[in-house]
């Protein structure tokens, strides 16, 4: 399927600062570069962590980044830019680099995502779009995640379309679900587009078009005997229903059918109840492989519920709730400056303060470390340090602290953890370096990330926080930095 070119889309200051920036250089300033970050300052859905997708659409993003002459037609009659600029425009190319953590990454707050290190021009241009593409996908696949972790070793469907905020959030929201952990989408296009399992059974309508329940159910197990899911809860789920499923189910075994994907669907009602009867009555039957399937307004919170409950579900269509990331629906990433030249062309740390805590950045560009337990294989802490420091010694003791609480700390003993660097170049030179990556191999990847959390992290309610400290010279460099302006 052919990409589409996202150029514009962006917001309209990033223009007007882009001309600024131009007009400047051809006064005779030196030509401005700069570090941008992208991260985000609290997890969504009160999770522990967040899991990163979309860097395969920032790829994209970036090699059709080009303006056409519709484009430079379109800006010059808004009267706001110059003809020099425009031209300037039609000849744009990417020549920077760009670092990114691996899509299915589990990752925290505060904490690089993205490095973008380019002409600031450049730099300032992406800004709108890296952002639109990396917080929606990762706020689907945190959600999935979160879903995927209650649903324990069942599975789970993404069955959200028709409930999205549109086609766009349709397709990528059901790739990032994939990429959460969903085994499959109910998204046609979407498996086409990223060659994700696609699944479903039929509609409330499709038993209501028949003269009775049991012709819907045996003409449609005729037509997929070898994946034949009947939903059973259109009149009366125990005394209708599931009987006649029982019966199509007897149908097909007479005739020597081999099942292989077969079961029940239950959408309305209190699913507890309902599928522990149901079960009893196809156990009852001999129909012990059949599975049961749940979905209507399930969400993380309902599903843990309910198997706390004992409810016999084995597979979940989680539609709304997980799409739209219902009850958090922004992931809330921001693209900082936190290095640019000087006049000189000497590089110098850049510093954002506020009043909010939460908004003061960190200065400089920076390298993104993950520390595991030797032993277990479990994540440790994330230190996040200047490009220019030396590399971690695993052969040495090493002592973290927390950036906020800095009594806080813990000391790791040389020979009991090792490290792994999580921003991994993704553009040189305005060259892309990464191969593409096959969604389901990234599920494959998330997987085996996932798994290198202890469970705290990984709580639905209230989870403990993971450690993102920062090295003694970032610290130092901030704290400096803070004092210098507060002084000026």
């Amino acid at each position: 399927m052919a990409r589409s070119n996202l150029t514009l889309l962006t917001d309209f200051y990033e223009l007007t600062m882009m001309q600024a920036y131009f007009e400047a250089e051809r006064k005779g300033r030196l030509q401005q570069h700069a570090v941008f970050d992208m991260f985000y300052r609290k997890n969504p859905t009160q999770s522990g962590y967040a899991i990163i997708a979309g860097v395969q659409q920032v790829v994209e993003y970036i090699e059709q980044l080009h303006f056409t002459d519709d484009d430079a037609h379109y800006l010059r009659e808004m009267g706001m830019f110059s003809q020099a600029f425009v031209d300037y425009l039609k000849n744009f190319t990417f020549t920077g680099d760009i670092w990114a953590i691996p899509e299915g990454t589990v990752v925290f707050p505060g904490e690089p995502l993205i490095k973008v290190k380019a002409p600031i021009i450049q730099a300032q241009l992406v800004e709108t779009a890296l952002l639109n593409i990396i917080n929606h996908q990762s706020l689907i696949a945190t959600k999935a995640s979160r879903v995927c972790y209650a649903a324990g070793n069942d599975v789970v469907l993404e069955f959200g379309l028709r409930r999205a905020q549109g086609p766009d959030a349709g397709l990528y929201g059901a790739r990032a679900a994939i990429i959460g952990g969903c085994h499959g989408t109910s998204n046609v296009l979407a498996g086409r587009m990223f060659g994700v399992p696609v699944r479903g059974t039929h509609a409330h309508s499709w038993v209501m078009s028949h003269e009775s329940e049991f012709d819907a159910f045996v003409k449609y197990s005729d037509l997929y005997p070898h994946d034949c899911t009947l939903l059973v809860d259109t009149y009366d789920t125990l005394r209708s229903g599931v009987p006649n499923a029982i019966r199509t189910f007897e149908l097909m075994r007479d005739n020597g059918v081999e099942f292989q994907r077969y079961g029940i669907r239950l959408d309305s009602g209190d699913l507890a109840y309902l599928t522990k009867e149901a079960r009893t009555m196809l156990d009852a039957a001999g129909f012990h492989t059949a599975m049961i399937s749940a979905s209507g307004d399930l969400d993380e919170y309902l599903i843990a519920d309910l198997k706390a409950q004992g409810a016999k579900i084995n597979a979940w269509g989680v539609g709304t709730h997980l799409i739209t990331s219902g009850d958090y629906p922004s992931f809330g990433g921001v693209y900082k400056l936190t290095a640019e030249t000087d006049p000189r062309g000497n590089w110098s740390p850049r510093l954002k303060v506020s009043d909010n805590l939460a908004k003061l950045t960190n200065p400089g560009e920076k390298r993104l470390f993950r520390f595991y337990d030797k032993e277990t294989g479990k994540a440790k802490a994330d230190l996040v340090m200047l490009a220019d420091e030396k590399p971690i010694d695993e052969g040495k003791d090493i002592t973290l602290f927390d950036p906020l609480a800095t009594w806080k700390s813990m000391t790791l003993k040389s020979g009991e953890f090792y490290t792994r660097e999580l921003l991994e170049p993704l553009f040189v030179g305005g060259r892309a370096v990464q191969p593409v990556r096959d969604v389901m191999q990234i599920r494959k990847y998330y997987l085996s990330e996932i798994a290198t959390l202890w469970d705290e992290h990984k709580r639905l309610n209230k989870p403990q926080l993971f450690p993102v400290d920062l090295s003694k010279h970032l610290y130092n460099l901030k704290q400096g930095m803070l004092k210098i302006i507060k002084n000026y």
